[in-house]
């Protein structure tokens, strides 16, 4: 695995983060270091999938980035008994290079459907029970959030799920300075150093937009989930869980 040192040089002017070649080579450190119990997130999400996934259906990871999660789901609906086709879409060729490589070695029945898609443009969703965001969905602009949402929503079959995994907000201003100094206590603790620390936040800054978790919540409700209720909470990441139920 390669280690992420994407911001460990000083650099004069910060570049928006973005996913491509540099980011695709060292992003698997860069999960485990920069997202709170990554590997026991992993698994969650292949439980709660294998709850709703239902054979015959597609199952879709939008965002999939290198196939991670992806190959999560792959082992869990099999490993169930479910026969299921993976969809992954992301906007870097780079990534979906990455993820093909990663399922190159196993039979036709494994193989996902790669798309190569802008999710700030919607995507077609069809035949779906189970959808994720695996911390995408803060990068798609706030102005095109409700559009996936309900894209998501009209193609899933009834009972079908979206798992939402987010950066979030806190309520107040206080919690919000808080849980993001504890966040970056985290990192610390993972040897990043201060200046890339620094320098990835100046370089989210205009890219990440986060919401609160009740913004997420809400929007969720408005756009056709009946259910939904967390799942994953930690300071400023949570996952969202919403099921698409009779109305």
């Amino acid at each position: 695995m390669n280690k992420d040192r994407i911001f460990a040089d000083k650099t004069q002017a910060v570049s928006d983060f973005n996913f491509g070649e540099k980011t695709a080579e060292v992003f698997e450190d860069m999960l485990d270091r920069s997202i709170p119990l990554y590997r026991e997130l992993q698994r969650m999400l292949g439980e709660i999938a294998v709850e709703f996934a239902v054979s015959g259906s597609n199952v879709y990871d939008l965002g999939c980035s290198n196939g991670i999660t992806l190959d999560t789901l792959d082992h869990a609906i099999r490993g169930a008994g479910k026969s299921v086709q993976l969809v992954g879409v992301d906007y870097s060729k780079a990534m979906l290079e990455k993820a093909e490589q990663r399922f190159t070695s196993r039979g036709a029945d494994a193989q996902p459907k790669f798309v190569l898609r802008d999710l700030n443009e919607s995507c077609p969703i069809e035949n779906a029970s189970v959808v994720l965001l695996n911390l995408t969905l803060q990068f798609v602009r706030p102005l095109f959030r409700d559009r996936l949402v309900r894209s998501i929503c009209d193609g899933l079959n009834e009972n079908g799920c979206l798992i939402l995994v987010e950066k979030v907000l806190g309520n107040d201003s206080l919690f919000n300075r808080t849980f993001i100094k504890f966040y970056y206590d985290m990192k610390r603790r993972n040897h990043y150093s201060d200046m890339e620390i620094a320098q990835k936040r100046e370089a989210l800054e205009n890219v990440l937009i986060p919401y609160r978790i009740d913004e997420n919540f809400e929007l969720l409700k408005r756009n056709g989930f009946g259910s939904v209720d967390v799942f994953y909470k930690w300071y400023n990441f949570a996952g969202l869980l919403g099921v698409k139920t009779g109305r």
